[in-house]
């Protein structure tokens, strides 16, 4: 017999990932092999002392296990068993595979600690200010012609912006006023054709360019996609790939780094709208890196704010004026108080350090009940304040923009998966975004009802066809015990339906609130309903708590008896 590998089988390195490390690549039953049944323990042939050691690990642990049938033959490449699924040809039992084994012991796992970054734009950033725009088309379509099929792309650069796509609608739309009218909101009202002036917030709601280059949509596209088609046999707009995250590290179910990042760029903008710190400009960004520990569940736990980076737009240090920056031109009330000067370069450093960074900290909710502000320590955080001096040019007269160019802000910051596709301008029977939307609707529900700490959801679509083609559920390792990733994947099933005409229905998506999703990022934001338009509504969780109470083979039963009702809006 092979010699045994005795390191894989120590109690300190018995866990999940272990054993399914030591499967066959190509093995296409990793799930259904630790989604186990409880039977006990089995007498069999067992090489070395395998089976006192997993006796061993499963006493410290206080946890059942299961076990893997298969060969006990040497094999080639020098793993010492050949591991299959259960067969009755050779029902020698091989090797120990734990149900959801880490033992208390396995410190290693328990203390890992890794950093992560995420990072956000204002919306006064150029490629923020395309969304906002093509949102703002969108919305004024939807407002008209609720079905409307609008995919509309903006462009800027210095003071031009354009305005290009494809746009199916009743609606007769002025996309001039469209564009300044945006403009204007988010705080572009001055620009001098010069890099050296300190007078130019870099574009001007008022003598801007604006270019439209707008169709209607493709009649091609339009026949396979929507035309003659009931509503839930609506397909897909295109193919593509989309996906969904959600973590319990905060009470919105979202990474703490990218909620950072967000709010305080939220944050800045509001400062400078409300007269606060009124010499700051719409151009920014922010940058948010966290310490994190690995639990042993599958989640991730952030222990400390290891990095903020602000780099803001603003006024002339000691020399604007704010009656001059506050001069009505945009949608601030011109100022008419005593007179005041910005404050010089390090005085504007220590007041976004309190009057951003310090309540964005104190607005956010851990899964603890704490504020993020517990995890701050100003002493030890590495703190960067426009760390390249003087920010004064911004918007579109310091970089192009471009719709589309923020995915992943838009999203997640970096955590979970993106399948490559931006939102804004978009209407919901471009899965794009309704289906993400969807994807986040999924994993928030799966992770607020508690069937799991983490959840990452992914859907694929083709052109043409309603049902999707797919659906992945991950949960990290994290979901409540009972239940399996295939078990929870049946929940969604069961509860959800992601044709692009249900998801319409369902989150109302045929309604004009998409401009407010332009900017600080599409997730994590409070669902509300204002004048009967839902808005967020992707952030209200579908209650899955019945199925906490369930495990998975009551959940196998239970999706095998609506079989029927699941393959109206799912793929077998």
């Amino acid at each position: 017999m092979a010699t045994e590998k005795k390191k894989m089988y120590t109690p300190e390195a018995v866990d999940v990932r272990s054993f399914r490390a030591l499967l066959p690549k190509g093995h296409s039953s990793h799930s259904t092999l630790f989604e186990t049944y409880r039977v006990g323990i089995l007498k069999g042939k067992i090489p070395g002392n395998v089976l006192e050691r997993a006796v061993s690990v499963a006493s410290q642990g206080g946890i059942q296990f299961s076990f893997v049938f298969g060969s006990n033959e040497p094999n080639t490449n020098d793993d010492p068993f050949v591991r299959r699924s259960p067969s009755s040809i050779s029902p020698t039992l091989v090797i120990a595979a734990f149900f959801r084994i880490l033992p208390t012991n396995n410190a290693k796992m328990v203390n890992r600690t890794f950093l992560f970054s995420s990072e956000s734009v204002n919306e006064g950033h150029p490629d923020k200010l395309c969304d906002q725009v093509s949102d703002a088309v969108l919305d004024a379509c939807l407002k008209v012609d609720p079905m409307a099929k609008v995919a509309c792309e903006t462009a800027t650069k210095d003071n031009m912006v354009m305005v290009f796509g494809e746009i199916s609608t009743v609606a007769q739309l002025d996309y001039e006023k469209i564009v300044r009218d945006q403009v204007r909101e988010i705080g572009f009202t001055s620009f001098v054709d010069d890099l050296s002036s300190v007078d130019s917030k870099g574009l001007s709601a008022d003598s801007c360019e604006v270019l439209v280059r707008i169709n209607k949509q493709s009649p091609d596209i339009a026949g396979g996609v929507h035309v003659g088609k009931d509503d839930m046999d609506v397909g897909a707009g295109d193919q593509g790939i989309m996906f969904g995250y959600a973590s319990d590290e905060t009470d919105c179910c979202m990474p703490l780094t990218h909620l950072l990042a967000n709010k305080l760029g939220k944050q800045l903008t509001d400062v400078r709208k409300d007269g606060t710190l009124w010499w700051l400009r719409p151009d920014g960004k922010t940058q948010v890196t966290i310490a994190y520990e690995q639990q042993p569940d599958g989640s991730v736990v952030p222990t400390s704010v290891h990095t903020v980076l602000i780099s803001t737009q603003h006024a002339e240090p000691g020399k604007a004026k704010r009656s001059v920056e506050e001069d009505g031109t945009d949608n601030r009330p011109k100022y008419t108080g005593e007179e005041q000067v910005a404050p010089t370069m390090a005085e504007m450093n220590e007041l976004i350090h309190d009057e951003v960074i310090v309540k964005t900290l104190e607005s956010i909710v851990l899964k603890n009940g704490k504020t993020a502000l517990s995890l701050y320590d100003r002493a030890t955080c590495h703190v960067h304040l426009n760390p390249s001096g003087k920010f004064i040019i911004g918007g579109p007269q310091g970089d192009a923009g471009l719709t589309g160019r923020k995915i992943i802000i838009d999203t997640y910051g970096g955590w979970g998966a993106h399948g490559g596709g931006a939102f804004s301008g978009k209407d919901p029977t471009k899965v794009d975004r309704s289906a993400a939307y969807a994807c986040r609707w999924m994993a928030k529900s799966i992770v607020d009802s508690g069937l799991a700490k983490r959840a990452l959801v992914q859907l694929s679509y083709a052109i043409g066809v309603a049902k999707p083609l797919s659906l992945f559920v991950e949960t990290y390792g994290s979901e409540k015990a009972g239940l399996t990733p295939q078990a929870i994947t049946d929940v969604v099933k069961l509860e959800f339906d992601c044709r692009p005409g249900a998801l319409a229905r369902d989150l109302q998506l045929r309604e004009p609130k998409y401009n407010r999703t332009a900017a600080y990022c599409h997730f994590g934001r409070e669902a509300s309903d204002e004048d009967g338009i839902k808005f967020f509504s992707w952030e209200a969780p579908v209650d899955l708590k019945k199925y906490a109470e369930m495990d998975a083979a009551a959940v196998e039963k239970l999706a095998g008896e609506s079989k029927e009702a699941i393959l109206k809006k799912w793929v077998d």
